[in-house]
Protein backbone atom coordinates (compact mmCIF):
# COMPACT_ATOMS: atom_id res chain seq x y z
CA UNK A 1 0.00 0.00 0.00
CA UNK A 2 1.99 3.29 -1.21
CA UNK A 3 0.93 6.49 0.91
CA UNK A 4 1.61 10.36 0.12
CA UNK A 5 5.44 9.83 0.65
CA UNK A 6 5.69 7.28 -1.81
CA UNK A 7 4.00 9.05 -4.38
CA UNK A 8 7.09 11.88 -3.75
CA UNK A 9 9.64 9.22 -4.04
CA UNK A 10 8.57 7.81 -7.05
CA UNK A 11 8.50 11.62 -8.90
CA UNK A 12 11.89 12.33 -7.64
CA UNK A 13 13.17 8.96 -8.93
CA UNK A 14 11.86 9.88 -12.21
CA UNK A 15 12.98 14.26 -12.00
CA UNK A 16 16.20 12.84 -10.41
CA UNK A 17 16.87 9.34 -10.79
CA UNK A 18 20.80 10.52 -10.05
CA UNK A 19 20.11 11.35 -6.61
CA UNK A 20 19.27 8.90 -3.70
CA UNK A 21 16.03 10.24 -2.31
CA UNK A 22 15.52 7.52 0.25
CA UNK A 23 15.76 9.99 3.56
CA UNK A 24 12.93 11.27 2.25
CA UNK A 25 11.24 8.08 3.09
CA UNK A 26 12.02 8.87 7.07
CA UNK A 27 11.79 12.40 7.05
CA UNK A 28 9.15 13.12 4.83
CA UNK A 29 6.68 10.36 7.08
CA UNK A 30 8.25 11.76 10.12
CA UNK A 31 7.11 15.37 9.35
CA UNK A 32 3.81 13.99 7.82
CA UNK A 33 3.02 12.33 11.42
CA UNK A 34 3.61 15.72 13.34
CA UNK A 35 0.78 17.17 10.38
CA UNK A 36 -1.11 14.72 12.20
CA UNK A 37 0.12 14.85 16.07
CA UNK A 38 0.30 17.82 16.81
CA UNK A 39 -2.88 18.98 16.48
CA UNK A 40 -4.78 16.41 18.25
CA UNK A 41 -1.98 17.13 21.23
CA UNK A 42 -3.26 20.54 21.43
CA UNK A 43 -6.93 19.85 21.20
CA UNK A 44 -6.51 17.44 24.44
CA UNK A 45 -4.62 19.90 26.21
CA UNK A 46 -6.91 22.72 25.26
CA UNK A 47 -9.64 20.87 27.12
CA UNK A 48 -7.85 21.70 30.01
CA UNK A 49 -6.83 25.06 29.70
CA UNK A 50 -3.73 24.48 28.28
CA UNK A 51 -0.92 24.43 25.22
CA UNK A 52 1.53 22.11 24.49
CA UNK A 53 4.33 24.27 26.56
CA UNK A 54 2.37 24.40 29.12
CA UNK A 55 2.26 20.74 29.55
CA UNK A 56 5.18 20.30 28.76
CA UNK A 57 6.29 22.05 32.03
CA UNK A 58 3.78 21.31 34.38
CA UNK A 59 4.51 17.40 33.74
CA UNK A 60 8.21 18.00 34.06
CA UNK A 61 7.56 19.47 37.33
CA UNK A 62 5.51 16.52 38.19
CA UNK A 63 7.48 13.38 37.16
CA UNK A 64 10.05 15.02 39.03
CA UNK A 65 8.06 14.54 42.23
CA UNK A 66 7.00 17.10 44.82
CA UNK A 67 10.00 17.03 46.81
CA UNK A 68 12.66 17.85 43.68
CA UNK A 69 11.49 21.51 42.13
CA UNK A 70 13.80 22.53 39.21
CA UNK A 71 15.67 25.15 37.98
CA UNK A 72 14.46 27.10 35.24
CA UNK A 73 17.40 26.04 33.50
CA UNK A 74 16.84 22.30 34.35
CA UNK A 75 13.60 22.78 33.02
CA UNK A 76 14.53 24.52 29.73
CA UNK A 77 16.70 21.50 29.30
CA UNK A 78 14.00 19.12 30.00
CA UNK A 79 11.32 20.93 28.54
CA UNK A 80 13.09 21.77 25.08
CA UNK A 81 12.50 25.44 25.16
CA UNK A 82 14.49 28.69 25.13
CA UNK A 83 15.58 30.22 28.04
CA UNK A 84 13.43 33.49 27.15
CA UNK A 85 10.18 31.33 26.50
CA UNK A 86 10.24 29.43 29.55
CA UNK A 87 10.61 32.95 31.62
CA UNK A 88 7.41 33.65 29.83
CA UNK A 89 5.97 30.10 30.59
CA UNK A 90 6.56 30.12 34.23
CA UNK A 91 5.06 33.91 34.45
CA UNK A 92 2.14 32.60 32.69
CA UNK A 93 1.94 29.57 34.73
CA UNK A 94 2.88 31.36 38.36
CA UNK A 95 0.14 34.02 37.56
CA UNK A 96 -2.90 31.30 36.75
CA UNK A 97 -1.65 29.59 40.13
CA UNK A 98 -0.33 26.56 38.91
CA UNK A 99 3.18 26.85 39.88
CA UNK A 100 5.60 28.96 42.48
CA UNK A 101 9.13 30.30 42.14
CA UNK A 102 11.02 30.63 45.21
CA UNK A 103 14.73 31.00 46.17
CA UNK A 104 16.76 27.92 46.56
CA UNK A 105 17.60 27.97 50.74
CA UNK A 106 21.25 26.60 49.79
CA UNK A 107 21.73 29.36 46.94
CA UNK A 108 19.76 32.48 47.33
CA UNK A 109 20.83 33.33 43.60
CA UNK A 110 19.00 30.50 42.76
CA UNK A 111 14.91 29.56 42.26
CA UNK A 112 13.56 26.91 42.30
CA UNK A 113 9.96 26.11 40.57
CA UNK A 114 7.56 23.70 42.38
CA UNK A 115 3.96 23.18 41.71
CA UNK A 116 1.18 24.32 43.21
CA UNK A 117 -1.79 22.10 44.34
CA UNK A 118 -4.00 23.06 41.68
CA UNK A 119 -0.87 22.75 39.27
CA UNK A 120 -0.54 19.17 40.00
CA UNK A 121 -4.58 18.58 40.44
CA UNK A 122 -4.94 20.31 36.81
CA UNK A 123 -1.85 17.94 35.25
CA UNK A 124 -3.08 14.78 36.92
CA UNK A 125 -6.48 15.48 35.30
CA UNK A 126 -5.03 15.97 31.89
CA UNK A 127 -2.06 13.47 31.57
CA UNK A 128 -4.96 10.61 31.62
CA UNK A 129 -6.91 12.13 28.52
CA UNK A 130 -3.01 13.01 27.13
CA UNK A 131 -2.19 9.24 27.39
CA UNK A 132 -5.44 8.03 25.83
CA UNK A 133 -5.25 10.69 23.18
CA UNK A 134 -1.46 8.70 22.55
CA UNK A 135 -2.96 5.64 22.57
CA UNK A 136 -5.56 6.79 19.78
CA UNK A 137 -2.68 8.01 17.46
CA UNK A 138 -0.74 4.65 18.07
CA UNK A 139 -3.68 2.51 17.21
CA UNK A 140 -2.15 1.47 13.81
CA UNK A 141 0.62 -0.33 15.85
CA UNK A 142 0.57 -3.46 18.08
CA UNK A 143 2.95 -3.51 21.17
CA UNK A 144 5.79 -4.83 19.23
CA UNK A 145 5.55 -2.29 16.77
CA UNK A 146 5.39 0.35 18.85
CA UNK A 147 8.55 -1.06 20.57
CA UNK A 148 10.18 -1.70 17.41
CA UNK A 149 9.83 1.98 15.58
CA UNK A 150 10.53 3.26 19.41
CA UNK A 151 13.51 1.90 19.48
CA UNK A 152 14.60 2.86 16.34
CA UNK A 153 13.85 6.60 16.95
CA UNK A 154 15.76 6.32 20.16
CA UNK A 155 18.81 4.94 17.98
CA UNK A 156 18.25 7.74 15.75
CA UNK A 157 18.22 10.45 18.80
CA UNK A 158 21.32 8.94 20.37
CA UNK A 159 23.30 9.50 17.23
CA UNK A 160 21.90 13.24 16.81
CA UNK A 161 21.69 14.36 20.45
CA UNK A 162 25.04 12.64 21.13
CA UNK A 163 25.71 11.39 24.54
CA UNK A 164 23.50 12.30 27.70
CA UNK A 165 24.92 14.01 30.69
Amino acid sequence: MADHVDTVLDQWARQRPDLDVSPMAVIGRLKRLVMFIEPELRRTFAAHGLDTPSFDVLATLRRNGPDNPLTPAELMRSAMVTSGAITQRLDRLQANGLITRSPSPTDGRVVLVSLTAEGLALVDRALPDHLATEQRLLAGLDAAGREELAATLRTLLETLEGPRP
